[in-house]
């Protein structure tokens, strides 16, 4: 066995993709210590984890991210590669990867951090909004479920990514005391992990917010009764749900950028949205601006004229 293990890292620590682009050099030793750490059994598994790696982590340099597979790894960065960094391959082929990539982050970083399953991959994009009419379609449908558990389970998390633009990540460790009910009304959410911040709640969904916490008390505000914290804490739950083929699916992604869409259109100066989203900077926004409003050629003008 330790043969073998030698022979493996070997090839690993040998690994150049064909054509190797230039970023190639920048990502090489972080892509081959994470394949590393992530002690594949065979060749072929050694080598289809490292070209899911590899284009993730050519991807992820060509947005600016530093060599940091963690960042590469993240949930949202590895759906925006699979959606905008895989146009040259197969639907099957982008499914191979992001399957990869959910592999090696479970190896790696372990079965607890956070970023969900992922929902099969469709000709829907995981970045585009919700419609209004889709958004009403969808809480009609979440609580015309059959069990109380599914509506309400359903419903928080409407609230949650349509009303706090949250990611399947941040929901799953949230706790009751983290909703504060102020005295105005207004339902202040705040969020664990490592985007750490606070959130307030869009008007519609803060009676949801708040019965959830009182029905949660000090125990998780989602899901309460199940204990086990786990990548498919959410997914479980919507996939137990009965479909309509007249409502999109419920995807927490959709959610956060129907979110984000709504406060960019209002518009929401920057420094305050990326707060309230827990971004860092506004590569993460670029796939959104198809979906902004336009504007007519003389309200542009006059707002340019007089901006200072």
């Amino acid at each position: 066995m330790f043969v073998w293990r030698m022979l493996m890292e070997r090839r690993i620590v040998q690994y150049r993709p064909n054509n190797a682009p230039p970023a190639w050099e920048r990502v090489a030793d972080e892509v081959r210590a994470t394949i590393s750490r992530a002690a594949p059994l065979t060749s072929h598994r050694a080598r289809d984890l490292l070209t899911a790696l590899t284009r993730l982590a050519v991807f992820a340099d060509h947005q600016g991210l530093p060599a940091d597979a963690r960042r590469w790894l993240d949930p949202e960065m590895v759906e925006h590669f699979t959606t905008a960094g895989c146009t040259d391959v197969k639907k099957s082929c982008r499914a191979n990867y992001r399957a990869c990539l959910t592999a090696i982050r479970v190896a790696v970083y372990g079965p607890d951090l956070p970023g969900g399953r992922p929902v099969p991959l469709s000709a829907s994009d995981p970045s585009e909004p919700y419609t209004g009419t889709q958004g009403a379609d969808l809480w009609a449908w979440s609580g015309g479920q059959s069990t109380e558990e599914l509506r309400q389970g359903l419903r928080l998390l409407l609230a949650l990514g349509l009303g706090c633009g949250l990611d399947t990540s941040e929901v799953i460790p949230l706790r009751g005391p983290d909703v504060r009910v102020m005295d105005d009304g207004s339902c202040v959410l705040a969020i664990r992990g490592k985007r750490t911040r606070l959130i307030v709640c869009a008007r519609p969904y803060e009676r949801t917010l708040t019965e959830a916490s009182q029905r949660a008390g000090t125990s998780f505000l989602f899901r309460p009764n199940s204990f086990a914290r786990g990548s498919n804490t959410v997914t479980d739950l919507v996939y137990r749900a009965s479909r309509d083929p007249r409502v999109p699916r419920l995807v927490m992604g959709r959610c956060r950028a129907t979110w984000l869409v709504e406060r960019m259109n209002v518009p929401i100066k920057l420094p305050v949205l990326l707060a309230a989203a827990g971004l860092d900077s506004l590569h993460a926004l670029s796939r959104l601006l198809p979906y902004l409003q336009g504007v007519a050629a003389d309200e542009a003008r006059t707002i340019l004229r007089e901006t200072p």
